[in-house]
C-alpha cells in the first residue's frame, strides 16, 4: 500500500499551513473567547435579537465567528475558501446554511437554491457532495404529524402514513416530496452527492423514510443520497444495519453519514419535560462505543454501501483508518469519505488530506443574517463539548510557537 503505517494529528505544521499568521491568531483569539461559558450564553442571546433590530454588527460577526465557520456570504464569496482547500487536497461539502424559514414561497425557493448549488458544485473540481436539510422545503409541523403517525407501526422504512393527513395536507406533502425529487434528480445528473442532514427525533422517521425513497430510486449504481445516523441516539447502530439490510431488499446502494449528532440538550429537555424515555445515549462513552461500531460496521460492508465518517473524534478517524489498513483496503478507497466542519480539527482534516484519505470540510455559506443558527450552535457547541475549545487552542498555541521559531 501506498498510505503510511500510521497517521498522526499532532502535526500542525500540516494542520495550519493554509491559515496565514493574522487569521491564525484571529482563530486563537475566537476559540479562547467561545472557552468562557457567560460569554457565549450572552453572545447567543443577544447576537440574534441585534440582527433582528439591524443594529450594525454584520462587521463585527463577519470578521469574527463568520469568518471562522462559514465559507462566504455568496457562492461566489465561497470559491476563493474552496480554492485554498483544494490546494491542500482538501475538498468541499456545501451547505446552503439557511434555517428556519417556513411558508411554500420560502420552500419553493430553498429548493432552487439547492439545485444552483448542486450545478454550481458540479463545475468545481474538488466539491463531490452537498448538504441539504428537509426542514429547508418542508413544514416542520408537517414532519411532526407524520412521525407521530409512525410511532408503533413496523414495515418498510421507507413508509409514510399519509392516512393522517387531511387532504389539504397530503398535497403539501406532495409537495415536498417533488421538492426533493428536483434536488436529487438535479444531483444525479450533475454527478453530485446529496447529504440529507438529521433533524430532532421527532421529525426525523418522515426523513428516514423520505430518504429511504430517494435511495431507492436514486442508488442504483452509486450512492446519490446519503442518510445521516446520529450515533449519540442509542436505536441508530440497529437503525443502520436495518436500513441496511432494507436495501439489499430493495436492491438498492446505501449511503450514510455517520455522525454523533446535534440536538443532545434539545432532545433531552424535552423528553423530560414530555416525561418520555430520553432517546440519546446514557454516557459520551456509550455514544462513542456505538459510533466506532458503525463505523466497523460500514468497513466490513464497503463494496455494498458508500460511507462519509463525519467526526471531530480523533480516535474514530484514527481507527477507521486503521481498520482499512487492516483489511487492506486503499485510504483512498471510492466509497469511504471524511468530513469535519469548517474552522474545526483541522488537525485531523489536514493529516487526513496528507496521508491520502479523500477528506472534505462542511463548509456553509449564505447571508450573515441567515445563518445566525448555524453560527450559535457552533458558538454552544464549542463552549459545551468536553474538551473541544481546549483541544482547539492548544493546536493552536502549538503551531503560533513553531512559527515563532
Amino acid at each position: 500500500m501506498s498510505a503510511p503505517a500510521t497517521i498522526s494529528f499532532e502535526n500542525t505544521e500540516y494542520a495550519f499551513a493554509y491559515k496565514p499568521d493574522k487569521e491564525l491568531k484571529k482563530a486563537h483569539f475566537l476559540f479562547k473567547s467561545m472557552g468562557q461559558q457567560w460569554l457565549v450564553n450572552l453572545g447567543t442571546r443577544l447576537t440574534p435579537w441585534a440582527i433582528k433590530a439591524g443594529l450594525p454588527i454584520n462587521g463585527i460577526i463577519r470578521n469574527t465567528i463568520f469568518a471562522q465557520f462559514v465559507g462566504g456570504e455568496t457562492l461566489k464569496e465561497t470559491s476563493a475558501v474552496a480554492a485554498k482547500l483544494a490546494a491542500f487536497n482538501v475538498q468541499v461539502i456545501l451547505d446552503y446554511g439557511v434555517e428556519g424559514k417556513e411558508g411554500e414561497s420560502n420552500f419553493d425557493h430553498a429548493c432552487e437554491e439547492f439545485i444552483r448549488v448542486i450545478e454550481y458544485a458540479a463545475s468545481q473540481p474538488n466539491i463531490p457532495l452537498i448538504s441539504i436539510k428537509v426542514t429547508g422545503f418542508a413544514r416542520f409541523a408537517l414532519l411532526e404529524k407524520l412521525d407521530a403517525a409512525a410511532d408503533n407501526k413496523s414495515g418498510y422504512m421507507g413508509t409514510v402514513h399519509l392516512e393522517v393527513l387531511t387532504g389539504e395536507e397530503r398535497k403539501e406533502w406532495d409537495r415536498v416530496v417533488q421538492r426533493m425529487q428536483r434536488i436529487v434528480t438535479a444531483a444525479a445528473d450533475n454527478n453530485i452527492g446529496v447529504l440529507v442532514d438529521a433533524e430532532e427525533t421527532w421529525v426525523q422517521d418522515p426523513v428516514d423514510a423520505l430518504t429511504m425513497q430517494m435511495m431507492q430510486k436514486y442508488n442504483t449504481q452509486r450512492a446519490v443520497v446519503y442518510n445521516t445516523i446520529q450515533l449519540y441516539r442509542h436505536d441508530r447502530l440497529q437503525f443502520l444495519k436495518d436500513s441496511t439490510g432494507q436495501s439489499r431488499i430493495g436492491q438498492f446502494i446505501p449511503g450514510v453519514k455517520l455522525v454523533r449528532g446535534a440536538y443532545m440538550e434539545k432532545e433531552r429537555r424535552r423528553a423530560m419535560e414530555k416525561g418520555l424515555a430520553s432517546p440519546i445515549q446514557p454516557s459520551k462513552e456509550a455514544s462513542d462505543k456505538d459510533y466506532d461500531e458503525a463505523v466497523a460496521y460500514c468497513i466490513e460492508h464497503l463494496d455494498h454501501l458508500y460511507v462519509v465518517i463525519a467526526s471531530h473524534n480523533e480516535q474514530s478517524n484514527l481507527y477507521a483508518t486503521q481498520l482499512l489498513q487492516k483489511k487492506d483496503r486503499p485510504l483512498n478507497h471510492p466509497h469511504i469519505h471524511f468530513s469535519q466542519l469548517y474552522g474545526m480539527s483541522d488537525n485531523i482534516t489536514f493529516n487526513l488530506a496528507k496521508a491520502g484519505c479523500p477528506v472534505s470540510k462542511y463548509l456553509p455559506f449564505g447571508p450573515i443574517k441567515d445563518v445566525i443558527p448555524y453560527l450559535m450552535r457552533r458558538a454552544q457547541e464549542n463552549s459545551s463539548v468536553s474538551g473541544q475549545t481546549g483541544r482547539e487552542l492548544a493546536l493552536i498555541k502549538k503551531e503560533l510557537a513553531r512559527r515563532k521559531l
